[in-house]
């Protein structure tokens, strides 16, 4: 059984051939294989409401986060400057102060 790349869009996982062209059954995006390949060379990480992120930006946090294995706890609008983006389990590689390294997914995030 052949593997299909995720829709390019939305991420599905349920894409299914239409003849030549890939389909995503919950978005509705079609493209060509060919164009697949390309798309995953250049992974783009976007924040919690959409903004695009790139290495050195500054974020702020949407949520609380409690943290494993800790009775800390980062706060809602808490500042994390200077972020690295990784690839991973988390998106972003970042130093919060008063609490030190850690990994945060974009998806509690946003661009200050």
């Amino acid at each position: 059984m052949s593997t299909l790349p995720p829709c390019p869009q939305c991420a599905s996982a349920y894409a299914y051939e239409d003849g030549a062209m890939l389909v995503c059954p919950e978005c509705g995006h079609e493209w060509s294989p060919l164009q697949a390949d390309a798309v995953d060379d250049a992974k783009v990480v976007r924040d919690a409401v959409g903004n695009v992120l790139q290495d050195g930006d500054t974020v702020t946090v949407i949520k609380d986060l409690k943290l494993k294995g800790s009775s800390l706890v980062v706060k809602v609008g808490t500042k994390v400057r200077n972020i690295r983006l990784v690839d991973g389990d988390h998106d972003i590689d970042c130093k919060v102060d008063g609490i030190g390294q850690m990994g945060l997914k974009s998806e509690f995030v946003k661009k200050a």
